[in-house]
Order: structure tokens, then sequence, then C-alpha cells
């Protein structure tokens, strides 16, 4: 079979789905790798890099997608790479498609296999979604610290605090891989934290996290008082394939102090966020109510050298069974199907069409 690799081309995202090593492992089980010029760039591997351990490289979007069988890539296909896709083909990648009524139209019409990174499900867990939810939430105190300065219009609050001055005040919404990595990242800097999670098991992790840490059942009422206190905000709420359900209203952001920030992991699927909506890192921030919200799509896209390898890892060994033609026997990968042959196949994308 022939992998395709096309370069993202989503604004400011830099990452390749597969690194060089990950292509000479596929290519060492007789797979053909094609990846399109300067793919690897932003991530630190040259086209020569590929070259080295086999790969052809194309010389633009049109010649791969028109050798590949298998496309394989970061971000949902833009507007201009629909019309590159084949109905014949395996679409591999993150697709998101409960934000994305349009993009779910183009891929019925096509009539084309594809399977989301982010439904592809291994027991309770989803293992390609993962290591870019580990990213996510470790990025989203990162960035929320910065925003946090008053050069950057927030409200000028050093999360961890030192000694004659307050701890900054996070709260995490879901405590679930992007969730607990962003718990776990604000109560090392030393954050006073609150997180929700409706499952008792993960309250009890995050709390073993440290004596600043509050773990609670997210009512309404008592998310809307915590609320009132933090300094930041994120959103790290899932439900696999499906929109986000909102979890903050409009009201209850305009109880936040001023210069505060919301950092919304789950904007790819929608946002909790009543007040949230997507934005790139071009203009990565927008002021609501004197709030910062920040709502970036491609979050990992801003460390595409460590993302990349991570996502690599994980998806050399689904590449190789989807590769063979018994692949609809792993019940982890048919779970992935979104749509097929021009029908939605995913149960929670059903009432979208």
């Amino acid at each position: 079979m022939r992998i395709g690799v096309p370069t993202e081309i989503k604004p400011n995202e830099g990452r390749v789905a597969l690194i060089p090593a990950a292509c000479a492992e596929l290519i060492k089980h007789g797979l053909q790798v094609i990846v399109q010029h300067n793919a690897g760039i932003h991530s630190g591997y040259s086209d020569d890099h590929y070259r080295g351990i086999g790969v052809e490289i194309a010389p633009t979007a049109a010649a791969l997608y028109a050798r590949a069988e298998m496309i394989v890539k970061v971000k949902e296909p833009q507007p201009i790479e629909l019309d590159l896709l084949r109905g014949d083909q395996l679409l591999f990648s993150y697709l998101h498609l409960a934000a994305a009524p349009e993009l779910l139209e183009g891929l019925l019409e096509l009539g084309i296999t594809a399977l989301a990174f982010e439904t592809v499900q291994a027991g309770h867990s989803l293992p390609l979604l993962a290591p870019m939810s580990d990213i996510a939430g470790r990025l989203a105190v990162q960035i929320g610290a910065t925003l946090l300065q008053s050069s950057q219009g927030g409200r000028g609050v050093l999360l961890g605090g030192l000694p004659a001055a307050e701890r900054g005040t996070v709260v995490v919404l879901g405590a679930g891989v992007a969730g607990s990595n962003a718990v776990a990242m604000a109560q090392a800097i030393g954050a006073n934290v609150t997180v929700f999670d409706p499952q008792r098991e993960k309250l009890l992790a995050m709390r073993a996290l440290g004596p600043n840490v509050t773990a609670l059942h997210p009512y309404e009422n008592a998310i809307a008082t915590a609320i009132q206190q933090a300094d930041l905000l994120i959103g790290a709420v899932l439900i696999p394939g499906a929109k986000a359900p909102k979890l903050v209203s409009q009201a209850m952001v305009r109880q936040m102090p001023k210069g505060s920030v919301i950092v919304d992991i789950s904007i790819d699927q929608g946002g909790c966020i009543e007040t949230i909506h997507p934005t790139s890192y071009a203009q990565p921030t927008y002021l609501w109510e004197e709030v910062i919200h920040f709502g970036v799509t491609n979050m990992p896209g801003a460390v595409p050298r460590t993302a990349s390898q991570a996502l690599s890892a994980a998806l050399v060994p689904y590449i190789l069974r989807l590769s063979r033609p018994d692949w609809r026997e792993h019940t982890d990968l048919t779970a992935g199907i979104n749509v097929e042959a021009g029908k939605i196949i995913y149960p929670a994308l059903q009432s979208l069409n």
C-alpha cells in the first residue's frame, strides 16, 4: 500500500504525521511511503532526512494525493484538500466532524472512508488522541500563565505565587488526559487548583497530586462559584466524537475577574464554554467582557517537533494494521470510522445528518 503524508496547510500548523523514523518502520514492513516536499521542515525534518531512509518525495500536494492509497495527516482536510481526495482512498487524521458540518458534508459527497484519530478507541482509552491531549493540557497552563502577565493584558498574577504574595487560582473542567495534565502542571508550579469531573476515581487521582488541588463533582453551582475567583479557567471536557457540552455560560464568564484567562482545549469539539470561538495562532486571543479567551484549535502545533514525535509513535501500529486487508477485524479501528461510502458511521455524528 502507498501511504501519503501531505504538508499541513492549516495556519501555523508545523506538525507532520510521520517523522522519518516512523516512515522507516513502515517501509521495513513492506509499505511504500510518499511524503510531500517540506512536510517535515517545521518539525526539524528535511526532505533529505526522508530520502535517506527510502521515502519518495512528492513535489506537490496534487502529486501526492494522486498516488496515495491512504492519506495520513495531522489536521482535518482544509477546503482545498477536499478537491484532491478520492472516494477510493482511506483518510486517517484528526477530523473533529461534530464541530465541522461542512467538512462532514464534503467527505460524505466524496464517499471516502475516513477514520478519525480521536475516535479510535482501545478499551476505555483514546490512544491516538492521548499524546496530543498530554501536550494540550500542559500547554494550556504555560499559555495561560503567559496571558496573565500584564503585558499581555492579563491581571498580573504569577500562578505559583511567592512569599508575601497570594498563589494564583486555576479551575480545570474535566480530569481526562488533557485536564489531568493541566492540573498536574498547575499544581507543580504552586497554583491553587480546583478540578471538576463526574468520575470519583479521577477525582481521587487529582486530589492525590497535592494539598493545593481540590477535586469536585461538576455541579453547576459549584462551577459557577469556583470560576468567580479563577485567574485561569481551562476547559478540558471530552465526549468522544461528539460536541462538547457547554458547562460555563455567558453569565458565569461575566462573574470572572477582569484580566482573567480562559483556555478551552475542547474547542476542537466546539468548546465547553459558551463564550469561546475558534481562533488560530495568527490571532490566538480575543476579549469578551474583559476576560481573555484563547481558542486555538491546533494547540500542539506550537511545539511541532515534540508533537510529531509523540504522534508518530502512536500512529505506526495502527497504520500497519490499516494497510492489511483484514483491518476491519480490529474493533478499535472500526470504532474510528466516521464516514464511509457516503454514510455517517460514527454514532455520535448521526444527529448531524
